[in-house]
């Protein structure tokens, strides 16, 4: 089996002792410069939580006090034994009602602690998913779309959650741990420098042991973010695709694939659940010995006389606190890299290049919109990538009150076209504008949007009400102009019969509709937002001739100056139209309403002989052996099988 080995890490300087892969990550990224990449990610998750600099101010003091009240209700405790041992009654009662109010004071304060970080980590967590959503949304459509939607789920989820966890707590809990480390190493050295040293030294012993478990860590975070992140896209599909695998009856697919998922998981968890048993079996048998060693060493002191029971118990409680303390401090490490990792994943998406803006021109046309309108693409070559173009130096011409056709064979552009219409995508060469009436042109932009109404492929309903949905484009719309929308879109015939009407909720992605009622509310959806111009996309595919010809002519008569352009190949519709464009091998050229029905004819030729043949090659293939089937039922409709 051969598998890319990773890189061997070799331990220099002090980190030969505590030999840490986080440690000398960042004592390497000193010589190699990456350690300014970890100080810009940190610098961009600051730039989040300076806003609440006097609340991280506030948590820190907070923490502090509330370090110094633990111990010293720990030294006021070594007191009160060393009085109780000794049977002396003096003050005893005044230490035990200081201890009792230093142990509350304490436990306010850890808290009113832990409070403020939860609240500041939900409010960071909540501003940068905001940022990141509207830099997606504003993120210029080709660079975005190279990014699966189960990774985008992941870094909007975990890695935000990753990084608002620590982004206000690590300078205080580091600030609060060192100097509770140091305070309780000065109260035991001044007490008994021996056993200061042993709680001293005991901690780097220990953790120089877990650097296995850190390392093990460390691989275990990054599967975990690959594994949710191609579990999430599957998971997207799976539900996207819903109605697709039901109609196919491939539902035993994907259970079996969800399956191969789960094993992956599971095979990795158990496996790193018996590394972590071992391991944590070892740490503890050493952590036994040093715990015994101190405790024989107090034990030795006690009997001869040089210690009391009291200052044994504080002994035994502030090494195990410094330990503790020192391990913490450690332990920060990961927790600053795995935040560092998840900031540079998203500041990934933030660097995404945004699209273009002019309100200023946008207004402008608004002005003189009224005029009319004209659609421009110039001499445009486009493609996706170093493969063929789509486009070669293309030209395409529309004007209001016109009805244009797009026909292309499948995968030939049409959608490529409506994305460059609408300044999804920029053209490599030539340009996309649209002109005024009064002839002033503007280049296209994201802004220029507002001019158009796009109906795409496919159901693009969501979960809530009719009117929520159809509101989406026009959230001051009145319920009359919902209802007239819907009625230019046939869509009010099946909507007013329903129990609520408008008011009626939908299913996600519009279930209990048919796929010709959702797309005729998707229709009425963009007819309601009033643009000059209609983008259709194959948008009255899962219409009937008649209901086609119905919504097409309703669109046509409601607004003449309305410039309409459809991409299809329903004859219906093509007669409908004033011209037709078709796209072939990389060039938009006009044809007639003869020429296109007869390619319409030659393409499906084209198909009926392509699965003809596929159907052929499939019959002489030599057979599988047969499975077993047990026939269950038969019916009218067939025979259904198991």
């Amino acid at each position: 089996m051969n598998e890319k080995k990773e890189k061997e890490i070799v331990y220099t300087g002090i980190n030969k002792l505590f030999r840490n892969d986080n440690v000398q990550t960042l004592w390497d990224g000193l010589h190699d410069g990456t350690i300014r990449e970890f100080l810009d990610d940190w610098k961009w998750i600051f730039s989040y939580s300076k806003k609440y600099r006097w609340i991280v101010i506030f948590y820190t003091f907070i923490g502090i006090v509330g370090s110094t009240m633990s111990l010293g209700t720990a030294y006021v405790s070594r007191i009160l034994i060393n009085i109780i041992v000794g049977q002396q009654q003096q003050k005893l009662w005044l230490l035990v009602l200081i201890m009792v109010g230093m142990l509350l004071l304490s436990l306010a304060l850890s808290s009113i602690n832990s409070y403020i970080n939860a609240r500041i980590s939900i409010y960071v967590n909540n501003d940068i998913q905001a940022g990141i959503f509207d830099r997606i949304m504003d993120a210029r459509w080709k660079e975005l779309s190279s990014y699966p939607s189960g990774d985008l789920l992941n870094r909007f989820n975990g890695d935000v959650g990753t990084i608002s966890a620590n982004a206000i707590n690590w300078i205080p809990n580091l600030i609060i741990n060192i100097y509770t480390f140091i305070a309780t190493f000065i109260v035991l050295w001044r007490m008994d420098f021996v056993m200061a040293l042993i709680a001293f030294l005991s901690a780097p012993v220990l953790l120089g042991l877990s650097r296995f478990i850190m390392r093990r860590m460390k691989e275990y975070r990054k599967r975990v973010l690959e594994l949710n992140s191609k579990m999430m896209g599957f998971e997207v599909e799976t539900f996207f695709n819903f109605d697709m695998i039901k109609s196919f009856g491939i539902f035993g697919y994907y259970s079996k694939k969800l399956r191969e998922w789960q094993q992956r998981y599971k095979e990795y968890n158990l496996d790193y659940n018996r590394f972590e048993i071992k391991s944590n079996i070892l740490l503890t048998l050493l952590s036994s010995v040093v715990s015994m060693s101190a405790f024989a060493y107090c034990l030795y002191r006690l009997w001869t006389g040089q210690i009391m029971y009291g200052d044994m118990t504080f002994f035994l409680q502030q090494r195990s606190e410094l330990s503790g303390r020192f391990n913490k401090l450690v332990a920060t490490i990961p927790g600053m890299l795995n935040s560092s990792v998840s900031a540079h994943r998203i500041r990934e998406l933030m660097d995404i290049p945004r699209e273009e803006h002019d309100t200023e021109k946008a207004d402008l046309l608004e002005k003189q919109v009224g005029n009319g309108i004209t659609v421009n693409m110039s001499n445009v070559t486009f493609g996706y990538d170093d493969r063929k173009n789509v486009y070669d130096g293309s030209y395409f011409h529309a004007s209001s009150g016109e009805i244009i056709a797009v026909m292309a064979e499948s995968g030939g552009g049409k959608t490529t076209l409506i994305r460059l219409l609408l300044g999804m995508l920029d053209p490599q060469e030539g340009n996309v504008t649209l002109k005024s009436g009064t002839g002033d042109e503007f280049p296209m932009n994201s802004d220029l949007r507002r001019f158009f109404a796009y109906v795409p492929q496919g159901n693009t309903l969501v979960s809530g009400t009719i009117a929520e949905n159809m509101r989406m484009v026009n959230e001051n719309a009145s319920d009359e102009e919902v209802t007239n929308a819907l009625r230019l879109a046939c869509a009010w015939e099946f909507v007013e019969q329903m129990p609520e009407g408008i008011n009626s909720v939908l299913g996600e992605r519009g279930r209990g509709l048919s796929e010709g009622q959702a797309q005729r509310i998707s229709i009425a959806r963009a007819l309601l937002r009033n643009s000059p111009i209609l983008l259709l996309d194959e948008a009255t595919s899962a219409l009937d001739r008649d209901t086609e010809e119905r919504v097409l002519n309703n669109i046509m008569d409601s607004h003449p100056d309305r410039l309409i352009i459809l991409s299809t190949h329903r004859p219906a519709a093509l007669r409908l139209c004033d011209r037709i464009y078709r796209i072939s091998d990389g060039n938009i050229s006009e044809t007639t309403l003869e020429e296109a029905q007869a390619i319409n004819e030659r393409i499906s030729e084209e198909q009926t002989r392509t699965k003809r043949d596929s159907s052929l090659a499939r019959l002489s293939m030599p057979m599988a052996p047969p499975e077993k089937y047990t026939v269950k039922k038969n019916t009218d409709e067939g025979w259904w099988n198991t």
